[in-house]
């Protein structure tokens, strides 16, 4: 029994401390608690080294990455064309309406990410409403950017 209380003690310490990390990620800082708690359910921390491939342009995808620490290259058809970051997001695309990756995206630096499956990534986006919204601004964002580079001024 006090194995089990122990036991008990620890997880919701190490959920704690998860969360007061979800709270300084910028697509989570305006969440509740209750949502960070939600997303800390949701979402596994995985690392990756620098040159190890995250997405493959053309492949399924079956994850929702969220950068914490590193840098990662963006190329489309073996081209670089951007950067992300600590707080940058992707694979949300994918999720989003079930096609392949637009992109590959290969780490520069050793990466540290929030990674979230599909069936989870469709309850954070049911139940965290503030989360939601920051995505689609960011989705927005791309898309005005894709835009400028395509559209004449």
């Amino acid at each position: 029994m006090l194995d089990r209380m122990m036991s008990i003690k620890h997880t919701l310490r190490r959920r704690d401390e998860k969360v007061e990390r979800l709270r300084h990620v910028p697509l989570f800082a305006a969440c509740t608690d209750s949502e960070l708690a939600l997303i800390a359910r949701n979402v596994d921390e995985h690392r990756l080294e620098a040159g190890e491939v995250l997405t493959r342009q053309g492949e399924v995808g079956r994850e929702f990455f969220v950068i914490v620490r590193g840098t990662a290259e963006v190329r489309i058809d073996d081209a670089p064309v951007t950067r992300v970051g600590p707080g940058d997001f992707i694979g949300e695309l994918a999720l989003l309406d079930r096609r392949c990756r637009t992109a590959t995206v290969v780490a520069e630096t050793p990466l540290v990410m929030l990674v979230s499956g599909p069936t989870e990534f469709a309850e954070l986006l049911a139940k965290a409403p503030n989360m939601t919204r920051k995505l689609l601004a960011g989705l927005a964002g791309r898309l005005r950017a894709a835009d400028r580079a395509v559209l004449p001024a």
